[in-house]
């Protein structure tokens, strides 16, 4: 993104001060005229419409038809209240977006009806960003392509939390960003792989070093995949499945089955599709600062997999990319 050339508004410069003490006004300007949609809202994608909107981008599209639910209320703080008679009564994304405007007056949030796999491509051509939660594996290369096949860079990301843990994906595409060093302004440049070829990385190739969950997601989608599940439609009695198909995967990847621990398929599939509220916060809040940056070109972007588990209490980043 270029930046804009006319200034911040008043109210802007107030309300925004900490920020731009921060990182400067060249960066706000560029953050608060940015575009951002968001597909599919679960606990984690609403930690990050909350910390995006704080944070002053300038517009917030929400696509998720999904009828308000008890399930969808569990984890969804943007979501105030909930009972039997309002089940169905309206859309997740349209209660979302009324809170959300609550959050910040000042960031357009705006509501999307459809299916995001039935856009023409030109739909994307009005975001600089967009962030899909949790959906199948097809659906998120979809829109992956969709953004890098416009004209100018659109980044892309995906974000799932599954109980205890959750993962992110980060697409930036070639990307330009500004860094201090010392007391210059330094500008770097980095390239990212599309998720199709981050996924395609031979897992014989990859450290052993890295996060178990990057392999336990994999399995876990391709036995949603074969099962035609919903995402997040699985139990621990799923688990001799998950681990016959384990076998599979790891031998046909020429790696051994120690690459992806029982223990980790076992806590995804016991999660289910519920999240824990404070892993949401902890992976919300680091996606979230990851829009803020590539949206105000401020600051070395994480590329291109974080993952985090509540039993450690660690978050990893993990940088799988093809081979040059």
């Amino acid at each position: 993104m270029e930046a804009e050339t006319d200034s911040l508004t008043e109210q802007e410069t107030a309300v925004y001060d900490r920020q731009i003490r921060v990182w400067g006004v060249e960066a706000q300007k560029r953050l608060s005229k940015s575009r951002v949609l968001v597909v599919g809202i679960t606990g984690v994608v609403a930690e990050v419409c909350k910390n995006i909107v704080l944070a002053g981008i300038g517009k917030l599209t929400l696509l998720d038809d999904k009828p308000l639910s008890e399930e969808a209320v569990a984890s969804n703080f943007l979501i105030p209240f909930f009972s039997t008679e309002d089940e169905g009564c309206c859309s997740i994304a349209s209660i979302c977006a009324e809170a959300l405007r609550d959050f910040n007056p000042m960031v357009h949030v705006f509501v999307e009806e459809g299916n995001v796999i039935e856009k023409p491509g030109s739909f994307f051509d009005d975001y600089d960003a967009v962030i899909v939660g949790r959906s199948s594996l097809g659906l998120r290369k979809h829109v992956n392509l969709m953004c890098r096949n416009r004209s100018r860079r659109v980044a892309f990301y995906t974000v799932d939390c599954r109980g205890s843990s959750g993962a992110v994906f980060v697409d930036l595409q070639k990307y330009a960003y500004s860094s201090q060093k010392g007391n210059a302004e330094i500008w770097q440049e980095k390239h990212f792989p599309n998720l199709e070829e981050a996924l395609s990385v031979p897992w014989s190739s990859i450290s052993k070093k890295t996060s178990k969950l990057f392999f336990a997601m994999r399995i876990i989608e391709e036995f949603e995949q074969c099962e035609g599940r919903v995402p997040g439609q699985i139990s621990c009695e799923d688990l001799p499945a998950l681990m016959a198909l384990r076998k599979k995967m790891c031998e046909s990847q020429a790696v051994g089955d120690s690459m992806v621990p029982e223990s980790v398929l076992k806590r995804l599939a016991d999660a289910g599709n519920a999240e824990l509220p404070p892993v949401c916060a902890i992976i919300g809040g680091i996606l979230g600062q990851e829009v803020v940056k590539a949206m105000s070109c401020k600051g070395e972007p994480l590329k291109n997999h974080f993952f985090f588990t509540a039993s450690d209490g660690k978050g990893v980043i993990e940088d799988i990319s093809p081979s040059q």
